[in-house]
């Protein structure tokens, strides 16, 4: 069986060109579905599988309080599988055609407000290499709304600080082309001039625009544990994601007028109802604004 998954992730990177990040997820899901089969259901081979015992399988996520968003992207990855597996002829029929996938419940992004926004863009000490760097990257994201894998993956000639864009290769490979402010083109050169190459390291010539102290790309986790502390030092007591600030600047464009297109375009969604979700949270704010200052509200 495992074989059979290795084959079907060499699939999706060489014929369906998915990220990284959407590889590692499938693998992840599919391994723990394998792992099911194999020391619950006691199978020998996939071509055992029933609809009955893939059913068990959400059951079971469900007992373990896996949110129905999680679920669907389970029984996508099982589906995807097994439909690679009855097209190479490796099993006979195709177990998930008659399973369901749950509704998910669309939550609203939390968001920062502006002032919140502020304090966590001026909480970098920016009297060392560190603090550039880490001043560089939160203002960057503010000020275009790019994903922390986007913004991670950023080579040095990405970035064209004269003619004031920066060009990211987002989901599915695609490419766009995103304006920076005055304020995040100030900081990434000082950072460029002043910080990064007191990171550079003899071993590891890097052309990835962000480093680590030791002298490689930085990681996911290395940002994200560089927000939380920064999180914590700014006093914000809002639960902090890596997406936050993503979240913030496309509520902060259309509450102050933006073009819900422009918007989408900027993000790099490939469908603009998502994008439509933080027409929502303006509304939403609206109400809260209303409700507080009204006298008759």
């Amino acid at each position: 069986m495992k074989d059979q998954l290795k084959d079907f992730i060499h699939f999706l990177l060489v014929e369906r060109g998915l990220s990284k990040n959407t590889m590692i997820s499938y693998e992840r899901d599919l391994n723990y579905y394998i792992n099911y089969l194999i020391n619950v259901e006691e199978m020998k081979s996939l071509n055992e599988v029933q609809r009955i015992h893939i059913i068990h399988f959400l059951a079971l996520l469900k007992e373990q309080g896996k949110s129905s968003k999680t679920i669907a992207r389970h029984i996508a990855s099982i589906r995807s599988f097994h439909q690679f597996l009855l097209r190479e002829k490796a099993v006979d029929q195709d177990p998930t055609v008659h399973i369901e996938t749950p509704k998910t419940e669309r939550t609203l992004p939390k968001v920062l407000n502006m002032e919140e926004v502020e304090t966590l863009l001026d909480s970098p000490q920016t009297n060392d290499h560190f603090g550039l760097r880490d001043k560089a990257m939160l203002e960057l994201l503010y000020a275009t709304g790019i994903r922390v894998s986007e913004l991670i993956g950023l080579n040095q000639g990405d970035v064209h600080l004269s003619m004031g864009f920066v060009r990211c290769i987002g989901k599915g490979n695609k490419e766009r082309i995103i304006p920076i402010g005055q304020a995040a083109t100030n900081a990434i050169e000082n950072y460029i001039d002043k910080g990064r190459f007191h990171f550079i390291s003899k071993k590891n010539i890097e052309d990835a625009l962000f480093l680590n102290h030791h002298g490689k790309r930085l990681t996911r986790q290395g940002f994200w544990k560089i927000l939380k502390r920064l999180a914590n030092e700014a006093g914000i007591q809002k639960e902090l994601t890596p997406h936050t600030l993503r979240h913030s600047f496309a509520t902060h464009l259309l509450e102050n007028g933006a073009d819900l297109r422009a918007v989408q375009e900027m993000l790099g969604h490939a469908d603009i109802s998502t994008t439509q979700i933080y027409t929502h949270v303006s509304k939403t704010r609206l109400k809260d604004v209303y409700s507080k200052f009204h006298p008759r509200a």
